[in-house]
């Protein structure tokens, strides 16, 4: 079942336990209008959208480093209007609220001269701003994109885990609240992921989980749902966003690196810190590797996230430091376990956020699955594998996994598919 259908599942199940008219506002509130954006984008004339919020918005870790709702929303209004000359604008800065996001505004969105703009914030101004502050500053931000020309579409954030003493579910439902009242004082459309998010976790809430990279920030298949439901609300129709993946396969520093004549710094677990030598050097021969092993043997998926804050960005924020890798390789091996499937799945994505760098693009990181080394896993080991590629597929990253009947020899798979990649780009 796909995400959308989730959805559509999980809100007939709210109107039920909750009443028609609470879950008619969410689906109707913005559908029924046309917005003169969408009228542009069927023409075919020059649209230029800007997506303004935080790091829930912005290219960070949280999605592998590379795209974001974003650049997925384009492709889909693209799929949607074939005729559309659109520039998606991605203005999300970790860390902001609505007040940060006003003394940026003028740079960072409007300036662009955007037919549209696309607003999410809430996550941190429910710690910083009351939630009269939080009314306030969405209307400002509203009241500018018009006095400039620009339509504007509010969105709600998504719905979190109940870890974080700072974020207590019940306040980040009511900032989403707030959202759907300017939204109605204001008369623009609202694209509630919020409602979206937690009609799917009333469902399903395995799927839920494999919305999240971490406590409060989705994942890759997190924000294709982002995407649908701000698409849906710009056009009234419902359009599956493309699959996340063919948008990450790609190792542009890989690349870039083993072009430059400088050693190339490559961060690895056994045995991937000598294959993956032998392997970039085949692509590009003669060249340095500079190898960090990154040596897992008898941890724990819990005991390997913790030796990941010392491998990625948390210790590389910038990915300009002393000793940043270009390529980080994650083989986790198939005796690393959690307590249940959600904790692995946790863990895992953990070690993936941890592994990679901050921001957009500071180093590249793979994901090696343990058939590759290993054809003759055992059930349980195939489960758990199946598991951990769903959360690499969340985290839009590169993997490699051996295919049923294949028999060639690890480093062999290695390097056809390490030299198939690079071609690509």
């Amino acid at each position: 079942m796909t995400i959308g259908a989730r959805v559509f599942l999980a809100m007939a199940l709210h109107a039920w336990l909750f009443g028609l008219s609470q879950v008619a506002d969410s689906l109707l509130f913005g559908a029924d209008r046309k917005l003169s954006t969408v009228q542009r984008l069927e023409e075919g004339k020059p649209v230029t959208i800007v997506c303004f919020g935080d790091s829930i918005t912005g290219v960070y870790y949280h999605t592998g480093g590379q795209h974001a709702w974003c650049d997925v929303l384009g492709i889909t209004l693209k799929n949607l209007y074939p005729k559309a000359q659109l520039e998606m604008i991605n203005a999300g800065i970790s860390g902001n609220d609505t007040a940060a996001a006003l003394k940026r505004m003028e740079t960072d969105v409007l300036r662009h001269n955007p037919q549209l703009v696309a607003v999410m914030f809430g996550m941190n101004d429910l710690v910083r701003q009351t939630p009269a502050a939080f009314h306030d500053n969405l209307t400002e931000i509203v009241k500018r994109s018009r006095d400039r020309g620009a339509e504007t579409v509010l969105m709600t954030p998504n719905s979190i885990y109940p870890d974080d003493a700072r974020r207590p579910p019940w306040r980040v439902a009511q900032f989403a609240e707030i959202v759907r009242q300017v939204g109605r004082e204001v008369d623009v459309p609202v694209s509630d992921c919020f409602r979206a998010y937690e009609a799917i976790r009333a469902v399903d809430r395995r799927a839920w989980i494999q919305l999240m990279s971490d406590n409060i920030h989705p994942n890759m298949r997190g924000h294709k749902l982002f995407a649908e439901e701000v698409a849906w609300t710009i056009s009234g129709k419902r359009n599956s966003p493309p699959d996340v993946t063919p948008l990450q396969a790609r190792l542009p520093r890989t690349l870039a690196r083993l072009r430059e004549d400088r050693p190339f710094k490559l961060t690895a677990m056994p045995p991937y810190d000598g294959l993956m030598v032998s392997a970039l050097q085949r692509s590009a021969p003669g060249k340095q590797v500079s190898v960090t092993p990154w040596d897992v043997a008898g941890k724990s998926l819990a005991g390997i996230e913790e030796q990941a804050k010392e491998i990625g960005w948390r210790r590389f924020r910038t990915g300009t430091e002393p000793g940043a890798p270009d390529l980080v390789v994650v083989a986790i091996p198939p005796a690393a376990l959690a307590p249940d499937e959600e904790d692995f799945f946790r863990y895992y994505t953990s070690i993936l956020n941890l592994s990679l760098g901050y921001g957009k693009l500071q180093w590249d990181c793979i994901v090696i699955l343990p058939s590759v080394l290993q054809p003759d896993l055992d059930p349980g080991q195939r489960a758990a594998e199946n598991l951990a590629l769903e959360a690499v597929k969340g985290q839009g990253i590169c993997w490699l996994q051996r295919q049923p009947g294949e028999s060639a020899p690890a480093e062999d798979l290695l390097q056809h598919w390490l030299a198939s990649l690079l071609a690509a780009q």
